[in-house]
């Protein structure tokens, strides 16, 4: 199944809801990208006012390696001609719904990418503010391309591309497994509740959310919303 998808005149993420049979609450998928249209996160958060509750994404905590990481996207959206906006809370949540972060500590965060080699944890450090300065002065088309595309990969197949790929579960894998067992409190406490859960995380996260959904507690995709993300000048 298609999480995110991008084409040459637009980005598109799909929005999840999974159900399980003879159980009144469901979740819904938010998968999000972090620089976007303003209209995105307008779309976003008018279906989050319809939930109850909602898992936020949110490293917690400071510090200067998270700092460094995240410029690759706090950088974009100050060109206007972009005409981007980058992701924040106040944005994005409803006032009268609750939210949990399950997330991990930016202290916890460094420690998992501190597990890489010393020359690739350097790199990383070095290399996405670059990114984001690219970003920001040549637009949005040179990282939204067909590699941004995000799809629900069985999970075997995920498993043999996260070993290939040290980088991506360092930056995922305690994260990814935090979230599921909050899910999974949720699912025990209030899984008899007719009751609509919202999972505001990043795209990248999507396929380790729905698998783990259904592998764990039985929950399957029912429906799915396209809503733009941009659209490509």
């Amino acid at each position: 199944m298609q999480i995110i998808e991008v084409t040459g005149y637009s980005v598109r993420s799909a929005v999840i809801t999974m159900r399980r049979t003879g159980a009144p609450l469901e979740f819904v998928i938010f998968p999000m990208l972090h620089v976007a249209s303003p209209t995105f996160y307008s779309q976003v958060r008018l279906r989050l006012r319809e939930c109850d509750l909602i898992v936020l994404e949110g490293i917690r905590g400071k510090s200067a390696g998270v700092s460094a990481l995240t410029l690759a996207y706090r950088f974009a959206p100050r060109r206007r001609r972009n005409g981007l906006q980058e992701q924040r809370d106040e944005l994005l949540l409803p006032k009268d719904v609750p939210v949990i972060n399950p997330d991990v500590t930016a202290a916890e965060a460094i420690e998992d990418l501190k597990t890489l080699p010393r020359w690739m944890y350097l790199l990383l450090m070095v290399a996405a503010p670059v990114m984001g300065l690219v970003f920001a002065l040549r637009g949005p088309s040179v990282f939204f391309d067909e590699d941004l595309a995000v799809e629900d990969l069985p999970s075997t197949l995920r498993a043999e591309m996260m070993a290939d790929n040290p980088v991506e579960e360092a930056m995922t894998g305690r994260r990814d497994q935090r979230l599921l067992d909050a899910l999974g409190e949720i699912h025990a406490e209030r899984g008899h509740e007719a009751i609509r859960v919202a999972v505001v995380y990043g795209a990248g996260h999507v396929p380790a959310i729905v698998s783990g959904l259904w592998d764990r507690y039985g929950y399957r995709t029912r429906e799915a919303e396209w809503l733009t993300v941009l659209i490509q000048a």
